[in-house]
């Protein structure tokens, strides 16, 4: 059975809401601020921010990206988040249909693109998302054992602690190497933990996939970019968050994961 235009958009709606609460983690999880109480304000002024000029996307087009207050600039990663995350689930609706796997990988990537905007600002993964994330995965890799294919629950449970313990593994000798190439410390251990998350999520292949593919391939691309405008010493003076890209990689594998590992292990 398929989607109905109208499933989409509340789904689609609820991903504009989810972003508007993302936002409010994004500003105040670095700070240590309560996300779940306290009024959203201005940054700029400190005045509280009404119901109405804090509707996703609709309320940043009306002011013109200005708070009404102090006219400060409102930053433009607020409408951003707002909208991706509504595509992400109506993007996850679409592939999964109505089942437990769209619950959770919505969830998750809602999760990365929290964590990624965090990183990009403040070169920081929140423990806050990621540890809990981890014990979530694995709890739900019981309950839910189709998320790994698993024949049974604890067939399911195995491979979710499998999972998170080779995402976190391969991702902290990346680092480790990294660290010995560069000479410095070549990405935080929050990038480790970030992928005992996805690992316990998405499962050891798929995992590997991110890590041993698509994450380096993504970096090489920024990398390249970063070199070509700004010489090969920007990647001393500026290191590149490789949480956005490896949760970038954790999408791609979670839609088409299962093709690219079809064809990849097909040239053998």
């Amino acid at each position: 059975m398929g989607i109905s235009p109208a499933e989409v958009s509340a789904i689609f709606l609820l991903g504009l809401a989810v972003g508007s609460f993302l936002n409010v983690c994004i500003w105040r999880l670095p700070v240590g601020e309560q996300v779940v109480q306290g009024r959203s304000h201005c940054r700029s002024c400190g005045k509280q921010i009404a119901w109405h000029d804090n509707i996703p996307l609709l309320s940043f087009a009306c002011l013109r990206g200005r708070c009404r207050h102090c006219q400060a600039k409102i930053p433009w990663s607020y409408p951003f988040v707002e909208l991706a995350t509504g595509l992400l689930l109506v993007g996850v609706l679409v592939r999964f249909g109505w089942s437990h796997r769209a619950v959770v990988y919505g969830a998750l990537a809602a999760a990365l693109l929290l964590v990624s905007m965090v990183d990009l600002k403040e070169m920081v993964l929140p423990d806050e998302v990621t540890l809990p994330g981890t014990a979530a995965g694995i709890v739900l890799s019981f309950f839910l054992p189709e998320l790994h294919h698993a024949a049974s629950r604890w067939s399911g449970l195995w491979a979710g602690v499998w999972g998170a313990a080779v995402g976190a593994g391969g991702v902290g000798q990346i680092r480790s190497a990294g660290s010995w190439w560069l000479k410095q410390e070549a990405m935080g251990l929050g990038d480790v933990k970030l992928m005992a998350m996805v690992g316990s999520l998405i499962g050891v292949w798929k995992a590997l996939l991110v890590i041993l593919i698509l994450g380096p391939f993504l970096g090489v691309g920024v990398g390249l970019v970063l070199i070509l405008r700004r010489g090969y010493k920007a990647i001393r003076l500026h290191p590149i968050p490789y949480g956005p890209l490896l949760a970038l990689g954790t999408m791609i594998a979670v839609f088409w994961g299962d093709g690219i590992l079809e064809w990849y292990l097909g040239w053998f």
